[in-house]
């Protein structure tokens, strides 16, 4: 259900805006997005952990807010963010 430290240090790598960023908005949103996928697959086989259920919610609201927030500093970034991603919005 958590990512591995490859997959993280790969998400980062693709998403920051620097040589030493490792935290901006932009690579948060990616890692989580990361981490969603893997609980919706984790959820579709084990329907009843609903431990993991609200989990998903709060990382879902997380990154609702992430984008929320990077939608008001820069449009821009934030459709190629999206496009990157490949989220619905």
């Amino acid at each position: 259900m958590s990512i591995t430290k490859e997959a993280k240090l790969n998400l980062i790598k693709e998403n920051r805006a620097g040589d030493k960023d490792t935290g901006s908005s932009a690579i948060q949103v990616a890692v989580l997005t990361e981490r969603i996928k893997n609980l919706t697959v984790h959820l579709k086989e084990h329907k009843k952990d609903f431990d993991c259920e609200l989990s998903l919610k709060k990382m879902v609201n997380r990154r609702k807010s992430l984008l929320a927030y990077i939608k008001s500093k820069s449009e821009t970034q934030y459709t190629d963010l999206v496009k990157k991603l490949g989220l619905r919005k």
